[in-house]
């Protein structure tokens, strides 16, 4: 951290009597420094007052004067200044730019001093040649208080991010778990610069491998922010007015490898809670082999029926108690051809297609699934307690 020359006891000598007139002048120093950074920046000004940035000012430089003529393994009190002073600017936010140009300009303000010093005394020509030898010293001390305070501040501002992220994180979990306190929704709003009022979205995806997909964290008017928990990633939705979801579903599409749900819309922050759980509950209407991130607002008789677990069972009783009966495989060969014919809005042509059988085959298949579930699929009513009663055996 910035060596000392050697020096003799000679040379020393020489430098403290000139570091000791120059303390006598600081206060002058003090004010040309206060005058020139004012000049390179209006910006210091607007952290600190004058009196306070003066003070500290004074007591940096004389601690930095005194340590060019401090024996050679006395501690050092610059750097340690040079950490505090680091730390401080950090959190009161001044730039790091202009933290540096400080130090710089403090150097250049002694170094020009001394040489005045120097200069003052040229009937004493050894006292010039000391302070000449010097300059390496002085200004490897410059650079090693500059690099510390940037190391300082560097490390300081991390920790001020992560408190803040840590705090930012609480906030939207409070409002993500529909807790209710005076101002949440105000902070959260403040922390994380958006709106209070406006159209949001919560995202839940299913979480069970961890690949690396790369989430979308803004795009076609809308902005995500991510939260991950054990089982699931939430991400909620910031819209633009009049945005509706289908962007938000082609955003994700692709980027995760497991099903979501998306809630509808609500209109506030404080309304977050309640679209995190009715994302959940789209999300329960996929099947574990889904892969798609689905709406709410399009799965609704899904919705009712995961809803309700007990009276899901009962309908699944109700309905396919003699289907249930069947041997797995056959029973499994009925289902997929009322999903795929459902899928096919009806039409046992486009079925077949799909099933790799002929359309007569659907019929036939058809025709038993009625004869077994004592209903028919040209009734409307018989048809939706199928439809449901299968959506609650795929998902049971």
């Amino acid at each position: 951290m910035g060596a000392r020359r050697r020096r003799t006891g000679h040379d020393w000598k020489l430098l403290t009597e000139s570091c000791t007139a120059l303390l006598e002048r600081l206060p002058e120093l003090v004010d040309e420094h206060m005058r020139q950074l004012a000049e390179h920046s209006s910006v210091y000004g607007e952290f600190l007052p004058y009196d306070q940035q003066w003070r500290e000012a004074e007591e940096a430089m004389r601690i930095g004067i005194q340590t060019i003529s401090a024996p050679r393994d006395s501690p050092r009190r610059d750097l340690e200044y040079a950490e505090e002073a680091g730390r401080r600017r950090a959190q009161q936010g001044l730039p790091l730019e202009l933290l540096v140009h400080a130090y710089r300009a403090a150097g250049y303000l002694v170094w020009d001093a001394l040489m005045e010093e120097g200069a003052a005394a040229l009937q004493e020509p050894e006292r010039l040649v000391v302070l000449m030898r010097s300059a390496t010293m002085v200004w490897s001390a410059v650079d090693a208080q500059a690099a510390v305070a940037t190391e300082a501040y560097r490390a300081t501002e991390m920790e001020l991010r992560r408190r803040t992220d840590e705090r930012l994180q609480a906030l939207l979990d409070a409002l993500l778990e529909g807790q209710e306190a005076p101002g949440l929704a105000a902070r959260a709003a403040a922390g994380l610069d958006l709106p209070e009022r406006g159209p949001y979205a919560v995202v839940v995806l299913r979480s069970e491998r961890r690949e690396s997909y790369r989430r979308p964290v803004e795009g076609d008017g809308f902005r995500f922010i991510w939260r991950m928990r054990a089982d699931c990633e939430v991400g909620v939705v910031a819209l633009a007015e009049g945005q509706g979801l289908d962007g938000v579903a082609r955003a994700l599409d692709g980027r995760c490898s497991g099903p979501g749900g998306i809630s509808p819309v609500v209109a506030g922050l404080a309304e977050l809670g309640r679209a995190r759980r009715l994302a959940e509950l789209a999300l329960r209407t996929c099947p574990p082999d889904a892969t798609a991130v689905v709406r709410l607002d399009q799965r609704m008789p899904t919705a009712l029926v995961v809803s309700q677990p007990e009276l899901a069972g009962r309908l699944v009783s109700d309905v396919f108690g003699s289907l249930l009966e069947l041997e797995p495989a056959d029973r499994a060969v009925l289902l997929e051809t009322l999903d795929v014919w459902l899928a096919c809005e009806g039409s046992a042509g486009r079925a077949a297609g799909r099933l790799y059988c002929h359309r007569n085959t659907v019929f036939n298949r058809l025709r038993r699934l009625e004869q077994l579930t004592s209903r028919s699929l040209a009734r409307p009513r018989d048809l939706i307690e199928m439809t449901l009663a299968l959506d609650a055996y795929r998902l049971g």
